[in-house]
C-alpha cells in the first residue's frame, strides 16, 4: 500500500531546506528584484520621500541593496566580503526615516515583487519580514 501524500511530503521537506536565495531564483532573479524595486523609486511619485534619500544615479545603492539581500536571504555575503557587518541602522541613522519612509519603502518592495509574478505565498512571507526590517530602521516616530 502506498502512501499519496509521500511525494508532496518530500517536495515540502525540500522545499523547507531550500534559501530563500534559491526559491526566488538566485543571482538572476534577485538583480531583476533590486532593479525593479528601484525602478518603481524612481518613476512614481509616491515613492518620492525615499527617492530623495539616495543619490543620483543610485547604481552604488542598487548594487548594495543586491549584495545585502543576497547574504540575507541565504546567498553569497556579498555586502559583508565587501563592506563588513551591515550595520543598518547604524548607516541609516543619517536619513530621517519614520512611518511614511517605512511605508514607502514597503509599498514599492511590494510592487517589485508582484510586478515580477512571485507567488502570493512567497510574497507574503518576505514583505512580513521586511515589514520588520524596515520597521526597526525608523528613527523617528511619523
Amino acid at each position: 500500500m502506498s502512501d499519496t501524500n509521500a511525494p508532496q511530503e518530500s517536495q515540502d521537506a525540500q522545499e523547507e531546506t531550500r534559501s530563500l536565495y534559491e526559491i526566488i531564483g538566485g543571482e538572476t532573479r534577485l538583480r531583476e528584484l533590486v532593479d525593479r524595486f528601484y525602478d518603481l523609486m524612481q518613476l512614481e511619485p509616491d515613492f518620492a520621500g525615499i527617492h530623495a534619500m539616495h543619490p543620483v544615479p543610485n547604481d552604488s545603492s542598487r548594487e548594495k541593496l543586491f549584495m545585502f539581500l543576497s547574504g540575507w536571504m541565504g546567498g553569497p555575503n556579498l555586502f559583508i566580503e565587501r563592506h563588513g557587518h551591515p550595520m543598518l541602522r547604524a548607516r541609516h541613522l543619517p536619513f530621517a526615516i519614520g512611518t511614511s519612509e517605512r511605508d514607502q519603502w514597503l509599498r514599492c518592495m511590494a510592487m517589485a515583487l508582484e510586478d515580477l509574478g512571485y507567488d502570493y505565498e512567497l510574497r507574503l512571507a518576505l514583505m512580513q519580514s521586511f515589514y520588520q526590517t524596515a520597521d526597526w530602521m525608523r528613527n523617528r516616530p511619523h
